[in-house]
């Protein structure tokens, strides 16, 4: 199985506004931060428009940023909404099987099995799952990402910290 670039751009443009969640982004911004066409963003914005997951606005100052909590957009939902074919066989579609095998194959019911163990797991997690917000910019500087170097550690929180081995004298 394979999704559609469409499903895969329109999870990237929600990841990219999940992650600057203060920020309006432009369709400029979008299509040079992944290399697609404008009018191939256009339609993808312009459905999550329709569909009340996007807030559009045109003009001097516009751009588009999410309506909907990152937390309640499922990553399956938007699958489906993106995809316009599961039928990962043939026999999948009642009105153009033409499979001999129908009758007593049982390989429709895994595939279906298999597609439902997909929906699963994507229905477990949502945008807020899988973006990490944007650091602000400190008087015009990006702040260090994790893991590099001069970053203060943080201190885990007591309830959390091992308790300290005591070493034994000498050793």
């Amino acid at each position: 199985m394979r999704l559609a670039e469409y499903t895969d751009y329109t999870l990237r443009v929600l990841m990219y506004c999940a992650a600057r969640p203060q920020q309006m982004v432009t369709i400029s911004e979008l299509a040079e931060q992944h290399g697609v066409s404008r009018n191939h963003l256009m339609k993808i914005v312009t459905d999550l428009g329709r569909q009340g997951v996007l807030e559009t606005t045109r003009g001097r100052g516009g751009g588009l940023r999410l309506l909907k909590d990152p937390a309640q957009l499922r990553i399956g939902d938007v699958v489906r909404a993106s995809e316009t074919d599961f039928r990962l066989v043939e026999c999948f579609d009642p009105g153009s099987n033409q499979c001999t095998l129908s009758p007593t194959c049982r390989l429709k019911g895994l595939f279906n099995a298999a597609l439902g163990a997909y929906f699963k797991e994507l229905d477990g997690m949502t945008l807020a799952d899988i973006v990490e917000p944007v650091a602000a910019p400190v008087m015009g500087r990006a702040l260090p990402s994790r893991g590099t170097a001069g970053a203060t550690p943080v201190a885990a929180p007591r309830s959390l910290r091992r308790p300290a081995s005591k070493a034994k004298p000498g050793g």
